[in-house]
């Protein structure tokens, strides 16, 4: 293949890709005018958010497996059909469960492109120099994406109504889909490697029981017997899962790969990074907009200095890499994204230079650990298990992702409910207690006076749950820093280039 279509093959997965990071956060801005106009409660709004990354995560394992079967462009164009029709049934979804029914939907879709996105990519480039920036440049739109779907969100509400932040999906997907055709080559994929039904269904069970598990246990007033019973199906199916994986011929997760420090290291950095950068996103661009007033438009500018510098961060990691070694990379970056957000925390009720170069600061950190993360996974696959580590790699973002939301959101809403203080007799107080959104749509019904009373206190309590979550972020950045420096501080692990397990194994390491 020519370095042009290389290059043209490239642009056609990454704008896939785009949609399908985008789609994980471009709520966030349009998520305050959603919960009104669909008379969203707060269980249904962290579905309406949650659905999507679940469903992702859940489903990847056994998707990415699919590729490597049937081959990475049949999956890919069949996954973009799927997200394209579910996009135009969300925009015109005219209630919270259909919106989250469609959501799922779009979740299927994803989850069959996204190992072939970068599947692609490992075949398509073939130098290691090309790859590696190949790759950058993926990881590049992967976090910048992410972090610039707050951004997108905020425009479009700025003109539109909230639909059509899913209905812009829909002339991307049919020019994505006629340039796959022309653009992407058609390899065969092995048939004869067996596609493990009830494995893919044992790993979906299980990530999706434990996160919810996480969800439930993080609410104002839990039910601690729905927690337990979703954490005890999330760890059964888990249990299951693994086991038969070991002792598959064909396993849908080479959990043997994980004895490679670096791998593992790999795989924690995009979790760690992905969970601080959905999470904090989201309970920033809320405070954006319910505390400090401004518009969607407003609020998705104000976080553009973090997909500004991913975007930066990605190739630019790329091109280095193969001279400063995966671990070193890997711990760094998680390092420089905790500071970004401790140094965030101390000046973000300042003027906003310091905290908009805080902000800065941390989107180049997660785009550099999502670089060297994505790198260090697919290289440490075989080529004809490329789906499968990308699948590895993607459940990684994904369920970093919804735990993000899960953990961070959940810790929120626990901080939130304890700091926030409502006059006496004022009604519906527990909803109130729920979120801020619930206390500002009470505040609406009440006397002038009481409503400015509610709605300061109420704006007071979020602040400070949000200084809360910002530094449980910062530390959690900052811990994971220090156990990938351990991980990776053997010999060899921050050398001057990364190699694939095959290739380790060839030089006898």
């Amino acid at each position: 293949m020519s370095l042009g279509k290389r290059w043209l093959v490239l642009a056609v997965v990454s704008s896939a890709l785009f949609l399908i990071v985008i789609d994980m956060t471009v709520l966030y801005t349009a998520l305050p005018v959603l919960t009104h106009a669909l008379s969203a409660s707060a269980a249904e709004k962290l579905w309406i958010v949650n659905a999507y990354p679940l469903v992702v995560a859940g489903l990847l394992p056994g998707l990415g497996s699919l590729g490597d079967r049937y081959g990475h462009k049949r999956m890919f164009v069949a996954g973009l059909l799927v997200f394209g029709m579910a996009s135009a049934a969300a925009a015109f979804a005219p209630s919270a469960a259909t919106l989250i029914a469609a959501r799922v939907a779009l979740a299927v879709g994803a989850a069959m492109m996204m190992p072939a996105t970068l599947s692609i990519i490992r075949l398509t480039f073939t130098d290691e120099r090309e790859r590696a920036l190949a790759i950058g440049i993926w990881a590049a739109v992967a976090s910048g994406g992410a972090a610039l779907g707050p951004v997108i969100g905020g425009l479009l509400l700025e003109y539109f109504w909230w639909g059509s932040v899913f209905l812009i999906n829909v002339p991307v997907v049919a020019a994505a889909v006629i340039c796959s055709g022309i653009l992407l080559p058609r390899r065969a994929g092995d048939k004869s490697r067996p596609w493990d039904l009830a494995g893919s269904i044992q790993a979906m069970v299980g990530l999706i029981g434990l996160t919810y598990a996480v969800k439930e246990a993080g609410r104002r007033e839990p039910s601690w017997e729905t927690a337990c019973l979703a954490l005890a199906v999330g760890l059964a199916a888990m249990v299951l899962f693994v086991r038969r994986q070991r002792r598959s011929a064909a396993p849908l997760v080479d959990f043997s790969l994980f004895a490679d420090p670096r791998f593992s290291a790999g795989v924690a950095t995009a979790l760690v990074a992905s969970a601080a950068l959905i999470g904090v996103e989201l309970v920033f661009s809320q405070r954006l907009q319910l505390v400090l007033g401004h518009s969607p438009l407003e609020a998705g500018l104000l976080i553009l200095p973090i997909p500004a510098a991913a975007f930066v961060a990605g190739p630019l990691t790329g091109l280095a890499l193969p001279r400063l070694g995966a671990g070193r990379v890997l711990w760094s970056s998680l390092l420089l994204t905790g500071a970004a957000l401790a140094v965030f925390l101390a000046v973000h009720e300042g003027p906003a230079g310091p905290w908009i170069a805080a902000l800065a600061m941390m989107g180049f950190g997660v785009g550099a650990a999502m670089t060297a993360a994505s790198t260090v996974i697919m290289l440490s696959a075989p080529e004809e298990r490329a789906g499968m580590a990308a699948s590895v790699e993607e459940v990684s973002y994904e369920l970093g992702g919804a735990l993000g939301i899960a953990l961070l959101g959940s810790l929120m809403s626990a901080l939130y409910s304890r700091a926030m203080v409502l006059p006496p007799g004022t009604e519906f107080a527990a909803r109130a207690r729920d979120s801020l959104d619930e206390a500002l749509m009470l505040a609406d019904r009440l006397a002038p006076g009481q409503a400015e009373e509610v709605a300061a206190l109420a704006r007071a309590a979020f602040d400070q749950a949000f200084a809360g979550v910002v530094g449980a972020a910062a530390l959690l950045l900052v811990g994971a820093a220090l156990v990938v420096r351990w991980k990776t501080g053997g010999p060899g692990l921050d050398g001057g280039h990364v190699l694939s397990n095959r290739e380790n194994r060839r030089g006898g390491a």
